[in-house]
């Protein structure tokens, strides 16, 4: 049976199965009826949904299979993150991609989901080295807007073959359909980490050390800048971490370097994946994504504007906390991608950039496709 409850005004559907949410989708799209699509409901703009109901997966939940020998784990969609890791790591695996917990800097409850986390392809600062959430997803099942069940992919890797709906669905955040189930490939856990800080750096000399040290076949696993402070974080067996830090250090042997020990080096990380630096504020924080090169002369245009900045991705993510107007901050961001994260308000801003013409058609024939109605997650990404 669907429960049902009130969220400020709003009736909230959970659907215990995945046929019953096919049905009640079906039951939408015969109506026109848009539905606001959530997970936890830890990451959604709900005020750039235009609609009356939300439909949260949070009861689809619970591991469907999980083979650590193949690396490979089947969940459904709404499935605490929290559990899946505690799981994984009772095997001496993790997600590799390192996803994001978005609650301390949102501000928000409840618990991310992993259909949540897929669907808004969220990777943390082990992106640069692993890949995002997207390069590991092996297949997904998801309800369209017609209320059809859609299965895609494979249990392994060399099992995925044909069209790969699984990349679409993945960073779509809902607009395309409802994750009911997601295969996704683990991999071991880093044994130990430590991390070189670079203090007294500039945005420039930090963008010059992260190109310099991904450039290196050390494999470096986290490469962020905040406050006058560089860190770059190598992970692996202890003798390999200890090898690979004294090489290089000696590669910037010019440099000043404090050296970042466990346990708080994971600390360190863990608080930089989830911005606790920009956490307790209702300030308006901006996600730009650039070419690294690129982002010393973009947060110098972002600083003119007021505001304070961090990097991640080795500098290919800034985010950007600033009350300054969303017209002047995506200006300034030139061709980087500004995209607006669910907190604070401005004025003639929409969370997702815009897309260009050409993006704009092909988005546009997706949803067609999809969801012909548009009834998911209506104002959302421009639909």
């Amino acid at each position: 049976m669907i429960t049902n409850s009130s969220d400020h005004a709003a009736t909230v559907v959970s659907p215990p199965s995945e046929a019953e949410l096919a049905g009640l989708i079906a039951e939408s799209y015969a109506r026109a009826a848009p539905l606001r699509v959530v997970g936890g409901g830890t990451r959604i703009r709900s005020e750039a949904i235009a609609a009356d109901q939300t439909l949260t997966s949070r009861r689809l939940s619970g591991i469907v299979t999980y083979e650590p020998g193949a690396l490979t784990l089947i969940a459904r969609a709404g499935t605490p993150i929290e559990e899946i890791e505690a799981t994984l790591a009772a095997e001496g695996q993790a997600f590799a991609f390192e996803p994001m917990d978005h609650r301390a800097v949102l501000g928000t409850k409840g618990a991310p989901t992993v259909g949540g986390m897929v669907s808004a392809n969220v990777s943390g600062p082990r992106r640069i080295h692993a890949g995002a959430c997207r390069d590991h997803l092996l297949g997904v099942r998801f309800v369209d807007g017609r209320g059809r069940v859609i299965r895609n992919g494979g249990r392994v890797m060399k099992n995925v073959t044909g069209l790969d709906l699984g990349k679409l669905l993945c960073g779509s955040h809902g607009t395309l359909g409802v994750l009911t189930e997601v295969a996704l490939k683990t991999l071991p856990a880093a044994e130990s980490q430590q991390t070189l800080a670079f203090h007294a750096t500039s945005v420039k000399e930090a963008t010059e050390i992260f190109a310099t040290a991904l450039a290196t076949p050390f494999e470096v696993s986290g490469a962020a800048f905040r406050s006058g402070t560089a860190w770059l974080r190598i992970e692996g067996l202890s003798p390999q971490v200890d090898y690979r830090r004294e090489r290089l250090s000696a590669l910037f042997r010019d440099r000043e370097i404090d050296i970042v020990g466990e346990p708080d080096s994971r600390t360190l990380w863990r608080r930089l994946r989830d911005l606790h630096h920009f956490a307790g504020s209702s300030v308006p924080l901006w996600r730009i994504l650039v070419k690294p090169s690129e982002a010393p002369a973009v947060v110098a245009r972002l600083h003119a504007l007021g505001g304070e900045v961090s990097l991640d991705w080795g500098g290919g993510l800034i985010w950007f906390e600033s009350n300054a107007d969303s017209v002047a901050i995506r200006r300034a961001a030139g061709v980087g991608q500004a995209a607006l994260l669910g907190r604070g308000t401005l004025p003639n801003s929409n969370s997702f950039p815009p897309e260009g013409a050409a993006v704009a058609r092909l988005s546009a024939a997706l949803r067609r496709t999809f969801d012909p109605a548009g009834i998911l997650n209506p104002g959302l990404m421009g639909k």
